[in-house]
């Protein structure tokens, strides 16, 4: 072993370290959980948004007369860019929910580990 660590095992032994003391913490348990990632739900949520916009700005042809209120004519890329603005965060709403409800029922599949601390004093 030449004073390395183990590479079969990926343990270091009291041999490698040349100097120092090693004291042992007591084994703790630990559970171990997976969680979703919640930036990955966030741009799906962004995407999904910019979809629904697309469809609602094709499928919806409201802007070939004036608006009532400001009576001015808007094109459809000033209609999708409206649209945009309510359906990016329903979209980013939507997506953090699904992601909320998803974290709920993972987290129920707990795994438990032991841990060990070495500390070495350098002394």
């Amino acid at each position: 072993m030449d004073g390395k660590s183990d590479q079969h095992s990926g343990e270091t032994t009291d041999r490698d370290i040349p100097h120092g003391h090693v004291s042992r913490v007591p084994e703790a348990r630990v559970a171990v959980r997976r969680s979703p990632k919640y930036g990955t739900f966030m741009a799906l949520g962004v995407a999904l948004g910019i979809v629904a916009a697309l469809i609602l700005t094709t499928v919806f042809d409201g802007t070939s007369e004036p608006s009532p209120f400001t009576e001015v004519t808007y094109s459809q890329t000033q209609a999708f860019g409206f649209i945009l603005l309510w359906c990016i965060p329903a979209g980013i709403a939507v997506m953090m929910i699904v992601a909320m409800i998803l974290d709920g029922v993972v987290s129920r599949r707990l795994r438990h580990a032991t841990v060990r601390v070495d500390q070495v004093d350098e002394r």
